[in-house]
């Protein structure tokens, strides 16, 4: 792909710094932060680093990190220590802290963790080759973490080995500021990257071999190219001006989802899967708006009745927050009734976490440990006595499997469904990347066992 002709991405140095020298990245977080490391590894390896599985192999660890809950935060700290005897036998090694917390704590890394050589933002991930050669090259305590309000969002995919299923960033960034949410210091503003370098990524990829891409971006369906196409544009033009087999898209806000994407999801079917994550977080009002999420718990009914009736067959999860401040059972009872009445396959749920630079950090009511951990757990037992009701529909059903993996020790080939249903099935390696009529067999909340049929 040549998108430098345009001047708008970056061009990566092709310096010789790494000379050979094992990398590490260790990461943890969402999607977004695992495709940042794979952009990581593909601009480190232009620089001559060797990608290696462990950290006592490497001469540079990175350490990508999540910041949107108190525990990852923790853990950074925690896995920079575990390092000091790595560094200690090796003093030539490097340390780089990057990811959300990079952004968030980049003075209080600095200061309580002298082993660490560099800690870089999410805006400055083209930059790593240059700060990791300033590193070797002796320079210390280098910090890159300002966010480019500016500047346009111009940034080819990179990724080593894409597979059968990839992700391809379309925006970054949000500007929503849910009182919970750190996203937008850590991420910085909304943007979105034009609408022709993502049909042009894409269609790299199909070149490389990848059958299916998941759109990705903090608030996805609110994208918006600088040639004024939103985000029901660019999927339909995914659908129909590229081969690629399927698309998928994470994560959705309900306040941006709509009558015209859902109506451009129906009729691009199945290249389009019927599978949406539309987070709702709470199922109360009040909460709702205090998180200032933008919609009432009813208005996000009403999305889910539009999608419905224009999708029947639409399979849909969602994420949730409990123990938000301030939050009285009977609200916590509004969740479990809306998880009820929604019918979600999936859902993933959390207890509140206070963020450093968010409103509800500061607000009163906040609530105790043990309330937060009993609401979580007795979310998740309705949850999953309701998906093993659900899930059954699918036994004895045949359904178009993606097969993207191939387990030697088990003999076992991995896949996934339209409706992003996790798939295992007997088989050998020479399937992978095909798409085969699978009948399921055994269906569980979490995956789908089946057999493969012969093609008609």
């Amino acid at each position: 792909m040549d998108l430098s002709s345009e001047n708008l991405i970056p061009q990566v140095q092709h310096s010789d710094v790494g000379h050979g020298r094992g990398v590490y990245v260790s990461t943890y977080g969402c999607q977004m932060n695992v495709n940042d490391s794979e952009r990581m590894y593909s601009l480190l390896e232009m620089a001559n680093f060797t990608p290696v599985a462990s950290p006592e192999q490497a001469s540079l660890i990175i350490i990508n990190s999540c910041s949107v809950r108190e525990k990852p935060v923790h853990k950074v700290f925690s896995e920079v220590g575990k390092y000091r005897k790595l560094k200690q036998k090796n003093p030539e090694l490097k340390i780089g802290v990057g990811g959300c917390v990079g952004q968030q704590e980049k003075e209080n890394l600095m200061k309580d963790q002298p082993m660490i050589d560099f800690v870089f933002g999410t805006d400055a991930i083209d930059q790593l080759p240059t700060m990791v050669a300033q590193a070797f090259a002796g320079e210390h305590r280098l910090v890159k973490a300002q966010f480019q309000h500016r500047a346009p969002y111009h940034v080819e995919t990179l990724v080593r080995n894409p597979g059968v299923s990839t992700f391809v960033n379309i925006t970054k960034g949000c500007d929503n500021f849910c009182t919970f949410c750190v996203v937008p210091y850590t991420r910085g503003r909304e943007k979105s990257r034009p609408l022709k370098h993502v049909l042009q990524d894409i269609n790299e990829l199909i070149g490389r071999g990848v059958k299916e891409v998941t759109l990705l971006g903090q608030n996805v369906n609110s994208y918006t190219s600088d040639c004024g196409a939103d985000f029901a544009d660019l999927m339909e033009k995914v659908a129909q001006e590229t081969k690629i087999e399927r698309i998928r898209f994470t994560t959705s806000h309900p306040k941006d989802f709509n009558q015209k994407l859902v109506d451009v999801m129906y009729a691009n079917q199945p290249k389009i899967c019927e599978y949406i994550h539309l987070p709702f977080q709470s199922g109360n009002s009040r909460v709702l708006e205090t998180m200032n999420r933008g919609y009432s718990r009813e208005e996000y009914l009403q999305k889910i009745e539009m999608i419905k009736k224009a999708i029947p067959n639409v399979v849909l999860s969602t994420d949730i927050i409990v123990g938000f401040p301030g939050e009285t059972e009977e609200e916590f009872k509004d969740t479990l009734s809306l998880v009820q009445e929604v019918g979600f396959e999936t859902i993933f749920a959390f207890k509140y976490s206070p963020r450093p630079f968010t409103k509800a950090a500061r607000f009163e009511g906040q609530i105790d440990e043990v309330t937060k951990s009993d609401r979580l757990t007795r979310l998740f037992e309705a949850h999953d006595l309701m998906a093993r009701e659900l899930v059954k529909r699918y036994e004895g059903q045949t359904l178009e499997i993606l097969i993207e993996a191939f387990d030697e020790k088990r003999g076992n080939l991995s896949g996934r469904s339209s409706q992003n249903k996790l798939v295992y099935m007997p088989g050998d390696a020479s399937l992978i990347g095909k798409t085969m009529p699978v009948k399921i067999t055994k269906a569980f909340p979490a995956v789908l066992r089946g057999e493969i049929l012969p093609v008609q």
